[in-house]
């Protein structure tokens, strides 16, 4: 995405229903409403740990969050998540443990979905839990292209060392 594409959506996202945001109808968006709940969280602050229970599926409203994971004994940054971000999408739909730590970069907020009305969404919306899935393979998709990239990058940088 470039940046006058992130800015953007940045402006779009506090002004747009949680039903448009989802795209879902408004019946559903409605029911996620009612039991949103946005949390503040100040710099520096552990919004949730990777193992811990995941409560729900996340929408980032303000400020820059950070996505840090364990893999296989190593330590991966996933990268930062913006306003409009959905987040935790993995851990909603699969087993409800947190994928990632996410910490709070900056004065920031999130709305938090709480799984007990996803899943009554789902139930009047099925369609929503595949537009997820969608975004879920995205992500992920996403994900395996920046690793692919930065061992791309190194490989280059280590075979540019063994020319020298």
């Amino acid at each position: 995405m470039q940046p006058e594409q992130a800015s953007g959506r940045i402006e779009r996202v506090a002004a747009r229903p949680l039903a448009e945001i989802l795209n879902c109808p408004p019946e559903t968006g409605h029911v996620l409403n009612a039991a949103a709940a946005c949390i503040n969280f100040e710099p520096g602050t552990i919004v949730f740990r990777q193992g811990d229970s995941c409560g729900g599926l996340y929408v980032v409203v303000s400020g820059q969050f950070l996505r840090k994971t364990e893999r296989l004994s190593a330590r991966l940054t996933l990268g930062p998540a913006r306003p409009g971000d959905l987040l935790e999408i993995g851990a909603a739909l699969g087993d409800g443990r947190h994928t990632y730590t996410l910490t709070a970069l900056t004065q920031a907020s999130v709305l938090m979905l709480p799984l007990d009305a996803l899943n009554q969404a789902f139930c009047g919306y099925p369609a929503m839990r595949m537009q997820l899935l969608e975004e879920l393979a995205r992500e992920v998709s996403r994900g395996y292209f920046a690793i692919s990239q930065a061992r791309i990058g190194k490989q280059r940088v280590r075979g540019a060392d063994a020319a020298l």
